[in-house]
């Protein structure tokens, strides 16, 4: 049986080399090949022999070399493929996502405008690929942050919306969790209604009865995961907020956040849920996001 692949998209900006340096991290991990992909629409195509002042290529060539050499000098081991694609970066990721078990994409904080109006090919990968896409932000560190004098609990963070079934975020979720030996929190925020809210605050009974009931329903939910991953210790945590809110509270000192994205929408929705386009913004963390149905 052939490896898997774990494809990095690279256009030479910091935040691409540290996506490589993560996807290297997995690919040793998981006994993947790291394939590190560049796109360029004008890549020319040239004889073997090209003299190299003549080769139009040769940015690319040590752009890509680059990230070859710095991922190899940590994990030299880890078995690298260089592909050079002449062709826009989305049809390019998402025809090499086809094949992959997941791409990894670099990716700086952007304001929600700034996302409107320049646009960002993480989020159309993100939007459009068949396979989980994972993003990381130049200069993360697995160094967990420290808040007033206490230091966060390394762990995945997965955030189950319990809206439907999402399997395959569940599974990427445990997997996750039991090839680096972390625990995982579940994370489920569920807005109060407004029978909860009264002129002197929030009806107690009625907050703990709405909390009683969606944690019964994450427990069930990920029940059949504990059953497969025992040996992954699991937190449940939910909260009176919006699932977004719920989300950006607890994400802080995770190594990764898992958020999902359905497949299936309305056609005019956004191909992005707000909770992962949340994610992607705010989160400093890696953040895979796992389409399902």
């Amino acid at each position: 049986m052939e490896p898997e692949v774990i494809t990095v998209g690279l256009d030479g900006s910091p935040e691409s080399l540290a996506a490589a340096q993560w996807a290297a991290d997995e690919a040793d991990r998981r006994r993947c090949v790291l394939r590190l992909l560049h796109a360029w629409v004008l890549l020319a195509a040239e004889a073997p022999d090209t003299p190299p002042d003549r080769d139009q290529n040769a940015g690319a060539r040590r752009l890509v070399r680059r990230a070859r050499e710095e991922v190899q000098d940590r994990h030299p081991h880890v078995q690298v493929i260089e592909d050079l694609v002449g062709s826009e970066p989305l049809p390019a990721l998402l025809y090499a996502a086809n094949d992959s078990r997941m791409v990894v994409l670099g990716t700086r904080a952007l304001t929600a405008w700034e996302s409107y109006v320049l646009g960002d090919v993480s989020l159309d990968v993100v939007g459009q690929a068949d396979r989980p896409v994972v993003l990381v932000r130049g200069g993360w560190s697995t160094e967990a942050p420290r808040s007033e004098g206490h230091v966060a609990e390394p762990r995945i963070v997965v955030g189950v919306s319990l809206n439907g079934p999402c399997d395959p975020l569940l599974d990427f979720a445990f997997d996750a969790a039991a090839s680096r030996g972390l625990p995982l929190q579940a994370v489920h925020g569920r807005a109060l209604p407004a029978t909860a809210y009264v002129p002197w605050g929030i009806e107690p009974e009625v907050a703990e009865e709405i909390a009683k009931e969606a944690d019964g329903e994450l427990r069930e939910a990920i029940r059949p995961w504990r059953e497969r991953f025992p040996d992954v210790p699991v937190r449940l945590t939910v909260l009176p907020e919006s699932p977004t809110r719920a989300m950006v509270q607890t994400v802080p000192g995770a190594e990764l956040l898992v958020v999902g994205r359905r497949r299936n929408h309305p056609r005019f929705a956004p191909r992005v849920g707000p909770v992962a386009h949340a994610a992607m913004h705010h989160a400093t963390c890696p953040v895979a996001v796992v389409p399902h149905d």
